[in-house]
């Protein structure tokens, strides 16, 4: 599967190349205020934990039509309504019925996007700095070594746009960390197969870094899996096609983000307390 989503990315980067090679190239987008792009992690780190990156899917090969009757602004703004910490746009084409101008129809909610495609080219970097996305999606299977990565994750910095790495298993892993990767993204199905399994991200969290953000993505479904996932240390949650196949999209993501805001409440609570223990022994005299 991975093959054919590679070989449906090769005639947009030729259209790139020409553009390029003409100096059309799109300029980077450019934002009102001094802070730019929405910021992609430090929203996610604020909205849960974990919090919940709400996609906006409208077909996948796995499940061919998913919905087709809301338009990018509708799901945009359910999603900012009911606690999405950022919302992840499929730009894909060929396969999943996605439009890069889905990013510019989602920018008014204020949420931070993420663009979700099978990127492979610097230019494509270069294309999504033109747009309001602050997250660009790399797939480590997508790449042949750790210097092609490490060059689009320097490039996207370059326009303030985060990088999040998608990994399967452990040599992905390896490579996200030589590219210089940030954000990891544990994807439980495999591109391959279409199969998932949440066994993936219980996995592999094991080996997470300090430092790190670590997103868990599909096979989501359910606020037990979503609060697992935060137990074993996920910042956030990845969930689309759950989402999308509902009634009310806006109210099921309501429900998963619960999960997620009442957790940080907590832990934010008993930081505080032990703040508070350490000062109060700090103010007592010494005997």
């Amino acid at each position: 599967m991975l093959a054919r989503f590679r070989e449906a990315q090769l005639p947009g980067i030729a259209r790139l190349r020409r553009l390029a090679d003409e100096g059309r190239m799109p300029e980077p987008r450019s934002f009102p205020t001094r802070e730019g792009r929405p910021g992609f992690a430090r929203a996610l780190r604020a909205a849960g934990a974990p919090a919940v990156i709400a996609e906006y899917k409208r077909a996948s090969p796995s499940r061919g039509v998913i919905n087709l009757d809301l338009t990018p602004a509708d799901v945009a703004r359910m999603y900012a309504e009911n606690g999405a910490g950022a919302i992840s746009v499929l730009t894909e084409e060929a396969h999943f019925q996605g439009s890069l101008q889905y990013l510019s129809d989602m920018a008014f909610a204020g949420v931070p996007l993420l663009r979700k495609d099978f990127l492979l080219d610097p230019l494509q970097v270069l294309e999504t700095a033109a747009t309001p996305a602050s997250a660009l999606l790399l797939i480590m299977r997508m790449f042949e070594g750790a210097d092609d990565v490490r060059e689009m994750i320097e490039l996207a910095r370059e326009h303030s746009i985060e990088a999040v790495c998608e990994v399967f298993d452990e040599a992905d892993l390896d490579m996200a960390r030589w590219a210089g990767a940030e954000i990891i993204q544990v994807n439980n199905r495999d591109l391959d197969t279409l199969a998932t399994d949440l066994a993936v991200s219980r996995r592999l969290c094991r080996t997470r870094g300090q430092g790190e953000l670590w997103i868990s993505a599909s096979g989501l479904e359910s606020p037990q899996q979503v609060a697992e996932m935060g137990d074993l240390g996920f910042d956030a949650v990845l969930v689309g096609t759950f989402l999308m196949s509902r009634p009310d999209p806006g109210a099921a993501l309501k429900e998963l983000a619960e999960v997620g805001r009442s957790r940080k409440a907590a832990l934010d609570a008993e930081r505080a307390a032990r703040r508070d223990v350490v000062r109060s022994g700090e103010g007592r005299p010494e005997r």
